[in-house]
């Protein structure tokens, strides 16, 4: 049908939460099934400014986080030319074709973590990337912080510390109290297949509605 958008589902958790796992795992479904679906991962490793985001978070680097992360927001917001593939005017062409992005991470990610810094309020952290494509559905993966951490690869990088994360998570649950942002929680304690089939079951309802809703925008 002329004019039916794809859906903007959003993928979040805490570290080792499973987001990457189901995030992949959703796009696989959805193409299986025959919707047009694409993965989008935040942040983008392989760009430039991804690798100095993974620099300091593996520990490489002491560049300061919130500086790599307003080139990001900037960056987010700019043209197609940006080396971040979740550019908005990226985002909102794939839309706008007809196509359901997939988004392991998002705007929420950024501002939950750098808000858990010191002296970085949620509302000073959320500004940059206000007007964002709105995410018709935001997963949020739950999963007790003790359990994320008995999970292979836990304390690798820079923040996955027992204190910062539980900053993190209360600025998730912040963020999660906004009732204009489809929220759902989903509890990534299960098995990978469960855990699975309840995001996939939401995503097929997010994209039936969203095909003829106007795209809004975020935080504004």
């Amino acid at each position: 049908m002329a004019g039916r958008r794809g859906a903007l589902i959003v993928l979040e958790g805490v570290d080792r939460a499973g987001k990457s796992t189901q995030s992949r795992k959703l796009v696989d479904a959805l193409c299986a099934a025959g919707h047009r679906a694409e993965l989008l991962r935040f942040p983008e490793r392989s760009t430039e400014i991804g690798k100095l985001l993974a620099s300091y978070l593996e520990k490489k680097s002491e560049d300061y986080f919130e500086t790599v992360s307003v080139k990001l927001s900037s960056c987010r917001r700019s043209t197609r030319t940006c080396p971040v593939p979740t550019s908005r005017p990226l985002i909102k062409e794939k839309l706008s074709q007809g196509i359901t992005l997939v988004v392991d991470r998002y705007a929420f990610s950024g501002v939950a973590f750098t808000s858990a810094k010191e002296n970085f309020s949620l509302d000073w952290c959320k500004q940059p990337d206000a007007g964002l494509p709105k995410p018709d559905l935001v997963v949020f993966l739950e999963l007790q912080l003790a359990e994320a951490a008995a999970r292979g690869g836990f304390g690798l990088e820079r923040y996955e510390s027992g204190a910062f994360q539980q900053r993190a998570l209360q600025r998730f649950q912040q963020l999660m109290g906004d009732v204009t942002l489809p929220w759902k929680t989903v509890d990534a304690s299960r098995s990978i297949e469960d855990v699975h089939g309840e995001i996939r079951a939401l995503s097929e309802d997010t994209i039936q509605a969203a095909a003829q809703k106007p795209l809004g925008e975020l935080w504004t």
